[in-house]
């Protein structure tokens, strides 16, 4: 089951940085930079929603997967 989940994890990162290089490659998709500006712009009223929003996924990924 172990191996299952880390085989997981490698095949979506590999497919991150797929979508990644092809996002370069042809322009037609936006890149994960891109990605990043719309949503941390994204405000309702004058909440920064897209800022909490990114700050509370790397604060879900540092407690599930890096505090020990």
């Amino acid at each position: 089951m172990r191996l299952l989940a880390i085989s997981g994890f490698i095949l979506a990162g590999l497919l991150v940085l797929a979508v990644e290089w092809a996002a370069r490659r042809t322009r037609r998709i936006p890149t994960l930079g891109d990605l990043a500006a719309v949503v941390m712009t994204h405000e309702v009223g004058r909440i920064p929603v897209g800022r909490i929003a990114v700050f509370g996924f790397w604060w879900w990924v540092g407690w599930h997967f890096l505090a020990r």
